[in-house]
């Protein structure tokens, strides 16, 4: 899970990343890991809200979004 204090460091990250002295490539390392971790967690946080999904068709009946493989 992503907390406001990982999003806050990428975003000193990626400001850092933009001034004259840039970033070390410790940071550069760090930077894409929490980059990496928030990606994941959005798309994480998207597959559930999709699972959770239904259609409601016109005549009322629900039906359930199927993944498509």
């Amino acid at each position: 899970m992503i907390t406001d204090e990982k999003i806050a460091r990428i975003n000193a990250l990626a400001q850092k990343s933009r001034t004259p002295e840039g970033l070390t490539q410790a940071e550069q390392a760090e930077q894409a890991a929490l980059r990496r971790e928030y990606v994941d967690a959005v798309k994480a946080s998207l597959e559930l809200h999709l699972d959770n999904a239904v259609i409601l068709r016109p005549d009322g009946t629900k039906e359930k979004v199927k993944r498509k493989e």
